[in-house]
C-alpha cells in the first residue's frame, strides 16, 4: 500500500509562511506534524476537520435576505423527508442483512447438519469448514481490494466523523455496498462478529450519500437533494439520525437507536436533532414491523416469521426479591471485571494485527484465512467434548432438533438425545442469544457447557474482530454476557430466584457496561429486545455497577479505538494539565495572512506552500488607520474565488460588485474531502497572477478569536462546545498585530502540547494515552 498524503488540503499538517508585509514572530517555530493521518478502516488515510461554523459574510447575508418563506418552509420540509429517507433506507437494509444472514448460514447449518446424520462426519468437518472459509474470505477480500474502509464496525469512523474530523471514502457509496455485502457474509461465516456495529455505519453512509446529493463518481446523483445539505453542520445532524437509525435497525429499538446516537457516538445535541432523529428510528421501527408481517406467510425462506430480530423470549411475568440483588451486584462487579480485561485484550490483539496487516493485501487475506479455520475447527471440535443428555419429556420442541436453530441440537448423539454445546455452536449469533436468553431453561445446558462456550465465546469475539472485514462487538459482547450471566446464575442459584433466561439478559447488560460503558441506551437496547418492562430495575443496577468497577481500569472500547486509530479526537473534558497553560503557549508558527485585497500571485503561493484550511484576513493602511482583524477566509472559498477569476486591475475595494458575479451555491460544500478543488488544477496566465481579488465579501466577519493569555483547558472546552476548525488568538496588548496565531484541533492534542512542553511528562500526567500514534508509525513506508 503506497501512502499519500495530500498536504494541500490538511490544516493540521503544515506551519504557515509568513507574509513580507506583516509577520507575527512566535516564540516558536516548529512544524505541526502530528495528526495529520489516521487508520479508517484497514488503510491509512489522509484525515481533516470539519467546518462546523457558519460562515457570516457579505454573501451569506444577501443570500439569507434574498430567501422567501416559501423557500426557507422548503428547507425545513426537505430536512424531514431526509430523515424519512434515511430510516425507510435503514430499515430496509438492516431486514434485508438479516433475512440474508439467517438463509446464507442456515443453508450451511442444514448441509451440515444432514452429513451429520448420516454419520458422514469428515465431510460434515470438510463442508463446515469450506463454507466458512469461503464466506470469510470473500468477506475480507471485497474489502481489502475495493474498499479497506468498511473493514471493522465502522463506529469509531461515525464517532470521529461527529467530533468533527473527516477522511476519504469513509461514506462513500462504495463503502456502503461492501459494508453490506461483507457483513452479511462475515456474518454468515459462523465468526463471531456482529451486525450492530456495521448497520451504524451503513445507516450514516446512507445519510450522507443522501446528503450530498448522492455519487458522483458513480453517477448516482439527484439534484433535488444535492442542493439543501451544502454545509457540514447539516451533514452531521443527518449522519447522526443514520447512525441512530442503523442500531435501530440492528435490534428494532428506536428509543435506543436514539439513545445511542446520543451517548455513544454524537459529541453534539440539541432538541431538534432529538426530534428528527426520534422520528427517523420510528420510520426504521414501522419499516421493520411491515417486512417482518410479509415472513409471517412463510416467504422468507430459513427466515421463518421474522421474528429473529427481536428476542422476545422472556415476556412472562418477572418476580424478583430482595434477596436477590446480591447475585445482580455480583453480575455487575465480574462483568466490570471481564468487560475491561476484554478491551485491553483486544487492544493488545489489535496492535498485533496491526504489524501483520501493515505487510500488504496478501497478509491482510492470510490473517482472515487463519482466523476462520481455527475458528472452524473449534466450533465443529469443541462440541465432541459435551456429554449427550437425553431429550426432556415436556420439550415445547423437536427433540433433537433438525437443521439450523432450536435448543435440541442432536450432532454425533444417539435418537433421543442431544448435544447442548452443539446448539450453541452449530448456531448464528441471534439464535444462540435466543437460546441463552430463553426462559423456562434451566436444565438444557450443563455448566461444563456454559463454561466451555463461555471461554470460546470470550476469545473468539475477541480474535475475530480485527480482520479486515466488517464486524462488530455488540453482538458478540451480547452473546458472551449471556453466557457469563446464565454461568453465574448456575453457580449462585440457592441465593436467588430467577430464571436463568433472566440471568443471560442480565449477564449481556453486565458485558456491555463493563466494555463499552453506555448505560442508558444498552438499558432501552436490552428492554426492547426482549420486550420485558419488569426488569428494568436490575438492569439498570447491573450496568451502573459494570460501569463504575470498568472505568477503574481503563476506557470503553470505542473510545480505545479511536485513540488506536489515531483520530484527533476531543474530548468533552480538559486534561489538568492543560490548566497550567495558555493558549499562546502551544501556537507553532510564523503565521500567514492576506490583505483584505490580496495580490493573485500572493495568494497561490500561500496556497500551494502552506497546509492550513483558514486565513486572518488583515486590512491595513489605506483601507485601515492601524491593522485592524477583518476576519476569517477558507482555503475552499479561495479556491472558488480564483478559478472564477473575477479579478481586480488594481489595489482597490470593489464593495458589493464583486457579490453580483458569485452565488452562494458557488461555495456550497458538495461532500467529503476527496471532492474538493485543488489549486494544482488552476490554470493562471502571468497577467492574471498580478491583478487583485477584494476578500472582503467572502471573508467571515464574526469568526471566534480568544485573548493569548486564556488558559488551554478553556480554549479547549470552546473549541469543542462550539464546534469549530479554527480559533484565532488576539494579542493582550494593542501595540502588536492584531491577531497572533491560529488554533485548530491538532493544537490541543497531548502529543503536540506534551511535545513543546517536555517538562509535563515529568509530572503526573503518565495517564495520558500517547501511544495511539505509535501504532500510526507502523504504517508508514508501507508499500
Amino acid at each position: 500500500m503506497a501512502l499519500k498524503v495530500r498536504r494541500e488540503n490538511n490544516d493540521m499538517e503544515a506551519p504557515l509562511l509568513s507574509n513580507d508585509s506583516f509577520v507575527v514572530d512566535l516564540r516558536r517555530a516548529s512544524a505541526n506534524t502530528t495528526s495529520q493521518i489516521a487508520i479508517v478502516g484497514a488503510e491509512v488515510c489522509p484525515i481533516e476537520s470539519l467546518d462546523y461554523e457558519l460562515v457570516e459574510n457579505d454573501l451569506f447575508k444577501q443570500d439569507w435576505r434574498s430567501r422567501s418563506r416559501a423557500h426557507i418552509f422548503q428547507y425545513i420540509v426537505l430536512k424531514w423527508a431526509f430523515c424519512f429517507l434515511v430510516g425507510a433506507l435503514a430499515g430496509g437494509t438492516g431486514f434485508l442483512t438479516n433475512l440474508a444472514v439467517e438463509n446464507v448460514a442456515g443453508i450451511k447449518f442444514v448441509v451440515t447438519s444432514n452429513m451429520m446424520l448420516a454419520g458422514r462426519y469428515e465431510w460434515a468437518f470438510g463442508v463446515f469448514t469450506a463454507s466458512n472459509f469461503v464466506l470469510t474470505m470473500f468477506a475480507a477480500g471485497i474489502t481489502v481490494f475495493f474498499a479497506p474502509e468498511a473493514a471493522g464496525s465502522g463506529i469509531p469512523e461515525v464517532k470521529a466523523y461527529l467530533n468533527g474530523v473527516d477522511a476519504p471514502g469513509i461514506f462513500s457509496f462504495r463503502t456502503l455496498v461492501v459494508k453490506v455485502v461483507g457483513t452479511i457474509a462475515a456474518a454468515s461465516s459462523s465468526l463471531h462478529v456482529g451486525k450492530a456495529g456495521p448497520l451504524v455505519h451503513t445507516g450514516s453512509c446512507i445519510a450522507s450519500i443522501l446528503g450530498q446529493g448522492g455519487s458522483r463518481k458513480h453517477h448516482l446523483t439527484w439534484k433535488w437533494l444535492g442542493g439543501y445539505c451544502k454545509n457540514d453542520r447539516d451533514r452531521r445532524d443527518l449522519v447522526t439520525c443514520g447512525a441512530g437509525a442503523g442500531m435501530a435497525a440492528a435490534f428494532r429499538a428506536p428509543v435506543g437507536g436514539v439513545l445511542f446516537a446520543l451517548e455513544a457516538v454524537s459529541s453534539w445535541w440539541r432538541i431538534s436533532l432529538l426530534w428528527r432523529s426520534f422520528f427517523t428510528t420510528a420510520v426504521v421501527a414501522v419499516v421493520l414491523r411491515a417486512l417482518i408481517d410479509v415472513c409471517k406467510s412463510d416467504k422468507c425462506g430459513l427466515f421463518g416469521k421474522g421474528g429473529l430480530i427481536m428476542y422476545d423470549v422472556t415476556s412472562e411475568n418477572t418476580a424478583y426479591r430482595f434477596s436477590d440483588l446480591l447475585p445482580v451486584i455480583v453480575l455487575g462487579v465480574v462483568g466490570g471485571i471481564l468487560g475491561s480485561l476484554y478491551n485491553f485484550l483486544l487492544i493488545k490483539i489489535l496492535r498485533i494485527y496491526t504489524l501483520i496487516n501493515k505487510r500488504g493485501r496478501l497478509c491482510k487475506l492470510l490473517l482472515a484465512a487463519i482466523i476462520s479455520i481455527c475458528t472452524s475447527c473449534c466450533l465443529f471440535g469443541l462440541p465432541w467434548l459435551a456429554a449427550c443428555k437425553p431429550c426432556p419429556a415436556d420439550a415445547a420442541e423437536a427433540c433433537p432438533s433438525i437443521g439450523r436453530s432450536g435448543n435440541f441440537k442432536k450432532y454425533q448423539c444417539a435418537p433421543g438425545h442431544y448435544n447442548d454445546l452443539a446448539s450453541l455452536f452449530f448456531n448464528t449469533n441471534d439464535d444462540t442469544i435466543k437460546n441463552l436468553y430463553r426462559a423456562g431453561t434451566d436444565n438444557v445446558f450443563q455448566p461444563s457447557t456454559i463454561i466451555i462456550f463461555f471461554v470460546a465465546s470470550y476469545f473468539l469475539g475477541i480474535f475475530s474482530y480485527g480482520i479486515a472485514a466488517p464486524t462488530g462487538l455488540f453482538v458478540p459482547v451480547i452473546l458472551t454476557g449471556a453466557t457469563y450471566g446464565r454461568l453465574i446464575g448456575m453457580l449462585m442459584g440457592s441465593y436467588s430466584s430467577l430464571d436463568l433466561g433472566l440471568f443471560a439478559v442480565l449477564g449481556s447488560a453486565s458485558l456491555l457496561g463493563g466494555s463499552m460503558r453506555i448505560t442508558v441506551s444498552v438499558c432501552v437496547i436490552l428492554l426492547e429486545l426482549t420486550n420485558n418492562l419488569l426488569l428494568l430495575p436490575l438492569v439498570m443496577l447491573v450496568l451502573l455497577i459494570s460501569k463504575t468497577v470498568a472505568d477503574v481500569f481503563n476506557a470503553n472500547i470505542y473510545d480505545m479505538l479511536v485513540n488506536l486509530k489515531g483520530f484527533p479526537y476531543l474530548e468533552p473534558h480538559a486534561e489538568p494539565y492543560m490548566r497550567q497553560l495558555t493558549v499562546a503557549d502551544v501556537l507553532t508558527g510564523p503565521l500567514q495572512f492576506f490583505n483584505g485585497v490580496e495580490k493573485v500571485g500572493n495568494i497561490v503561493h500561500v496556497l500551494r506552500t502552506t497546509g492550513h484550511n483558514g486565513f486572518p484576513v488583515v486590512d491595513e493602511p489605506p483601507f485601515s488607520d492601524s491593522p485592524v482583524l477583518y476576519g476569517l477566509i477558507l482555503r475552499a472559498h479561495l479556491i472558488v474565488l480564483l478559478k472564477k477569476k473575477e479579478f481586480l486591475h488594481s489595489r482597490v475595494h470593489s464593495g458589493f460588485d464583486m457579490l453580483k458575479q458569485f452565488c452562494a451555491d458557488d461555495f456550497a460544500k458538495r461532500g467529503s474531502m476527496v471532492n474538493q478543488e485543488l489549486v494544482e488544477d488552476l490554470i493562471l496566465s502571468e497577467e492574471e497572477m498580478e491583478m487583485y481579488i477584494d476578500l472582503h465579501p467572502f471573508t467571515n466577519t464574526s469568526p471566534y478569536t480568544v485573548v493569548e493569555t486564556m488558559s488551554l483547558a478553556k480554549a479547549l472546552i470552546l473549541f469543542r462546545e462550539v464546534g469549530l476548525r479554527h480559533l484565532l488568538v488576539i494579542p493582550k496588548s494593542t501595540t502588536r498585530g492584531p491577531v497572533v496565531g491560529i488554533l485548530t484541533r491538532h493544537d490541543f492534542m497531548p502529543e503536540h502540547i506534551l511535545g513543546l512542553h517536555p517538562f509535563l511528562l515529568t509530572k503526573r500526567w503518565w495517564r495520558l494515552r500517547l501511544w495511539k500514534y505509535d501504532i500510526l508509525e507502523l504504517f508508514q513506508g508501507v508499500k
